[in-house]
């Protein structure tokens, strides 16, 4: 009956019912789809007004940020894209060294993304890493996979070249220069507008580089391959149904159904979307306990956002 396990969110009054059975799922997926839109968006609500002051985000309140809105990296699409506030204090010393972190980081980012991506294309060296261990550099595979391979003198050679770039260059050029000025150029030009626009490109890759880097780990430790071949990732949460246009990309791993196949909220283009498997188990009673929980969180949530945003256009006298 209403408010119990086996009618989850029916507390005996009914605002979304029809006559129609279909028509009441489809309302009631509605509902279900509605409210997960509505906790994402009051979350992301909130966040922007912690950060900004200003519940639609507006920067104004944040004027300090503008002391680097003139500075290079400040580019399309997305302008001064800060969106932890880290230079929110206006202090120039702190945003010189995150710069210079920045830098140091998506130049390291770009080399390792190549170091994935070059030994695929061109091969391998020729030759032994190790003839003591009568390693060829064609044993060691790529990704991940190499840390094991790699004999523990060749990592300390790695580690100590690391260090001696490290040291060698310093770490004051944010202080007493221009963050990322090493003494020695490779993105430069006579014409000051081209050096600046290679300088905003080294940027611009450095950060997708990380991105992609970061990206390349993740789908190398879970599937063991370096450009992550997920027919090797049996056990992932996102395999699902054929019925699962959204996440079911290889179908011979298909799991076998858990029972809560076309209950309301299982509907396009995810299907029933349970990508922390937490259905696994298919115990029907914290299936139902936990969408009874989902209907109330999205309920709130859809009130919360209008209650949001009807006060930016009607207040009451």
């Amino acid at each position: 009956g209403p408010g119990t396990p086996g009618a989850a969110g029916d507390f005996g009054w009914k605002v979304l019912t029809s006559s129609n059975p279909a028509v009441v799922k489809s309302k009631l997926n509605s509902e279900l789809a509605n409210g997960r839109l509505a906790m994402i968006a009051i979350i992301g609500m909130f966040f922007q007004e912690g950060i900004t002051g200003d519940i639609w985000g507006g920067l104004a309140k944040t004027a300090k940020i503008f002391a680097f809105e003139n500075e290079r990296g400040v580019q399309e699409p997305v302008g001064f894209w800060d969106p932890l506030a880290l230079s929110s204090s206006g202090d120039m010393s702190a945003f010189k060294r995150r710069r210079t972190v920045e830098l140091k980081h998506g130049r390291l980012c770009m080399l390792a993304t190549m170091g994935y991506i070059t030994p695929e294309v061109t091969g391998k060296f020729p030759g032994y890493l190790s003839y003591s261990a009568n390693l060829k550099f064609a044993d060691v595979p790529n990704g991940l996979a190499a840390i094991s391979k790699v004999p523990a003198l060749g990592w300390a050679q790695v580690v100590a070249y690391a260090g001696f770039c490290e040291l060698s260059a310093g770490s004051d050029d944010w202080k007493t220069g221009t963050p990322g000025d090493y003494g020695f150029k490779v993105l430069t030009s006579s014409d000051p507008a081209e050096k600046e626009k290679k300088l905003c490109a080294e940027l611009a890759n450095g950060r997708l580089a990380m991105m992609a880097t970061i990206g390349m780990f993740f789908q190398d430790g879970l599937t063991g391959s370096a450009w992550g071949d997920w027919a090797l990732y049996t056990d992932s949460p996102l395999r699902s149904l054929k019925s699962d246009p959204g996440f079911n990309t290889l179908p011979e791993w298909d799991r076998p159904k858990n029972g809560f196949e076309g209950l309301v909220g299982d509907q396009p283009p995810l299907g029933l979307w349970d990508p922390l498997g937490f259905t696994k188990d298919r115990d029907v009673e914290k299936f139902k306990r936990r969408r009874e929980i989902e209907l109330k969180h999205g309920r709130v949530a859809m009130f919360a956002t209008i209650g949001y945003i009807v006060p930016e256009y009607y207040k009451f006298p």
